[in-house]
């Protein structure tokens, strides 16, 4: 047997950070660290400051992910009895686009005691929507424009993203823009915390900056066109990009002592973390949709050809696994819908409960249909303007009854994805679910079978998108010449497959329908109803 080689994945979520200890020669998970964010999200008011956010404002502490580093890498090796010296590789993976203003030295402009009590001096998470206004003009001026980047992300530009982000501190807080050397994605932030250099991924750029490899950004004359005077937009950005697997360097000194490492272990450069759960799930090949399925889900699927079809969020080439176009669609309430949900009902519920409630109906025997929306609208319609609905209710709908009708509407929303992918050539033959969800709920992932009419594999690995973070530290490390090679060696056996059941599936179409008119309905044809409703609950009618 050869020696282990042992390689680190630190998985950075929505509210922890996982550290996985991979022994990369065998695929075999020594131990998990799970570290709470003391801050968790910040959509209320400011640390410290008690500064009171706007609706739709989610940002989060740079000091909870230093916490996850410092208490969780030590941790890791302590619980595998693991030496810091026998670690050879490490990657990390980040919520995406996750942004922070920093100075020159890397440092985040929300610990300068001038700036803490400006909201836009710190990180913006993935689900910060507050860019909207300025993510619908990008769309406009690119489509006006004939824009060609912008069939690279289905026609339209999501609030999520980098410029939309960026854009919205420069209009807003001009100091504090200014005052940035540069907005990085935290992915790359931690890469320079670990090895004090700053490379910046080509995998974030590529899906949530606008810039290819081929193409470069933007032109500037497209900014200045949506936003004059906004007419340098590398200047916070930087022009240099690294492909996937690259080794950004290694641990210092420094950040060897303060989270108990080696100074020989070599630094992947980061990633996204839904996408590195499409190589720790053991998927590379084409027609397989690989779901990341917990606070949100993000679907991807890699392909040998590029087809520029609408409703996704990207497509870029080595943008997911070298070598193969990447494709990248995403419902954006999901775990928290379900926690809001759980939340509503008080001590009374919890999830198992609900489950085992919910698994007694038969398809469509609730009468109900939810929009998903609960978090605006990621794919197809690219709209966090959005707002869930939940139609058909009576005075006898039961909480067992809603509970399960917002189950099937995570599958309801899957299938329009998957459907979208099919009806433009993208084949999809399986569906390969991994995080939270998929191990915790057998009947979500039965509906998703189920309403797709595609068997679902969920494979035997507790911390899939660690696991690829780690699989790509030992890339760098050179434990494997490519990604390729590292996914064939330590590809995860399936711990649950899930076929579609066919007389489900024929009763689910006709809700499906319903679901489809629905979504059609409220989501283009009179759209103009659920964004009114958005501006009166902000307080922002105009009326």
């Amino acid at each position: 047997m050869s020696e282990p080689a042992y390689c680190i994945g630190v998985d950075f979520g929505t509210e922890s950070g996982r550290a996985l200890l991979l022994d990369a020669r065998t695929g075999e998970e020594r131990a998990v660290s799970v570290v709470p964010y003391p801050s968790a999200v910040i959509d209320a008011t400011l640390p410290d400051t008690g500064e009171e956010l706007d609706a739709d404002w989610a940002l989060q502490d740079p000091d909870d992910w230093m916490h996850v580093l410092e208490e969780g890498l030590p941790d890791v090796l302590r619980r595998a009895g693991v030496d810091a010296a026998a670690v050879r590789g490490l990657g990390v993976d980040f919520t995406s686009c996750t942004v922070l203003p920093v100075d020159a030295e890397g440092e985040p402009l929300c610990r300068d005691e001038r700036y803490r009590g400006r909201p836009h001096a710190w990180p913006k998470l993935w689900k910060h929507h507050a860019a909207q206004a300025v993510a619908d003009r990008l769309t406009e001026v690119a489509g006006e424009r004939e824009e060609a980047f912008l069939a690279r992300y289905g026609g339209r530009i999501s609030s999520e993203w980098y410029f939309p982000k960026v854009i919205d501190v420069w209009n807003e807080d001009r100091e504090i823009y200014d005052a940035a050397s540069a907005f990085v994605e935290a992915t790359d932030w931690i890469i320079w915390q670990l090895t004090g250099e700053l490379r910046r991924c080509s995998c974030a750029a590529g899906y949530k900056a606008f810039w290819s490899d081929e193409e470069g950004l933007p032109s500037t004359e497209y900014f200045k066109a949506a936003y004059p005077g906004f007419d340098d937009p590398s200047a916070k950005l930087g022009t240099e990009f690294h492909p996937l697997g690259t080794n950004a360097g290694t641990v210092t000194a420094d950040a060897a002592e303060r989270f108990g490492l080696g100074t020989e272990v070599s630094v992947a450069v980061g990633n996204v973390d839904s996408f590195v759960s499409v190589p720790g799930a053991g998927v590379a090949e084409p027609g397989v949709i690989v779901m990341a399925v917990g606070t949100s889900i993000c679907q991807m699927v890699v392909d040998e050809e590029e087809v520029r079809l609408p409703g996704i969020t990207g497509v870029t080439r080595d943008g997911i696994v070298p070598g193969r176009f990447g494709y990248e669609a995403g419902q954006t309430a999901v775990g928290d819908m379900l926690a809001w949900f759980v939340r509503l009902l008080g001590d009374d519920a919890d999830y198992d409960e609900l489950e085992a409630e919910a698994e007694k109906y038969a398809p469509g025997e609730t009468g109900l249909v939810v929009l998903d929306w609960f978090n605006g609208n990621r794919s197809i319609l690219g709209d966090a303007d959005l707002s869930g609905a939940i139609l058909g209710l009576s005075l006898r709908t039961r909480r067992s009854e809603i509970y399960r009708a917002m189950l099937e509407s995570i599958a309801f929303g899957n299938r329009r994805i998957v459907d979208n992918f099919a009806e433009h050539g993208v084949e999809v033959k399986r569906i390969v679910a991994c995080g939270g969800i998929a191990d915790k709920s057998p009947l979500t992932m039965q509906l998703l079978a189920d309403v797709s009419g595609r068997p679902v594999h969920v494979p035997d690995a507790g911390e899939v998108a660690g696991r690829g973070a780690a699989l790509f530290g030992a890339v760098a490390a050179g434990v494997y010449d490519d990604i390729g090679a590292a996914i064939g060696a330590t590809r995860p056996d399936d711990a649950r497959v899930y076929e579609p059941d066919a007389e489900a599936g024929k009763a689910y179409d006709r809700v499906y329908a319903i679901y489809s008119s629905l979504y059609d309905l409220l989501g283009r044809t009179e759209v103009g109803l659920m964004h009114d409703l958005k501006r009166i609950r902000g307080g922002k009618d105009d009326a």
